[in-house]
């Protein structure tokens, strides 16, 4: 038999008042689709569990945001996931999720992938980790400063891939010779 948090209580309380219908019907939707479902609270939002993580649900200021878990659950359920966290995009009304029917039988079919022992594989990319490609400006202020072409040579490649993503995310020609400026700077 499942069990409910009052942590959770407490987390639907506090949402916004949108939020608070939509909370009370995915948390009674995930405990009639997995009776033995138990709640949680981890990295600040609710989670259900059984026999590992099922799904997990999140209030913020204009959206909520629901998902499963599982990797495998990611071909069953309509994704939305380009909008918010989760599967189901940005969710602003009780209308924007699947009908309670076919909620709960993926609510059942996550509970089964757990109870069969199937491992979610997360985060993994198939073709391996993203190349670093280092833009033209940022190379040729490199190749000007030695000591910090040295440092970044030496930076593992997530630290690098941190310094070019940043970099490269600035929208104006301005922000961007000033961001490769401060990163010289912090190199050197």
């Amino acid at each position: 038999m499942g069990s409910k948090d009052k942590r959770i209580d407490s987390y639907i309380a506090k949402a916004a008042p949108f939020a608070q219908p939509i909370l009370t019907h995915l948390r009674a939707v995930v405990h009639a689709g997995c009776p033995a479902a138990t709640e949680t609270i981890k990295w600040g939002h609710p989670f259900f569990e059984h026999k590992g993580v099922l799904c997990s649900m999140a209030a913020f200021k204009a959206h909520c945001a629901f998902g499963f878990w599982h990797s495998e659950m990611t071909r069953d359920a309509p994704s939305r996931s380009g909008e918010a966290m989760g599967q189901f995009g940005r969710i602003t009304r009780l209308a924007d999720l699947p009908k309670d029917a076919a909620l709960k039988a993926l609510v059942k079919k996550a509970a089964a992938l757990n109870d069969a022992g199937v491992k979610s594989v997360r985060n993994t990319r198939p073709d391996g980790p993203r190349p670093i490609v280092v833009p033209d400006d940022l190379a040729a202020a490199l190749s000007r400063n030695a000591k910090a072409r040295a440092t970044f040579d030496a930076f593992s490649n997530t630290h690098k891939r941190e310094y070019v993503d940043w970099i490269v995310d600035a929208k104006r020609d301005e922000t961007r010779a000033s961001r490769i400026a401060t990163a010289l700077e912090w190199m050197a």
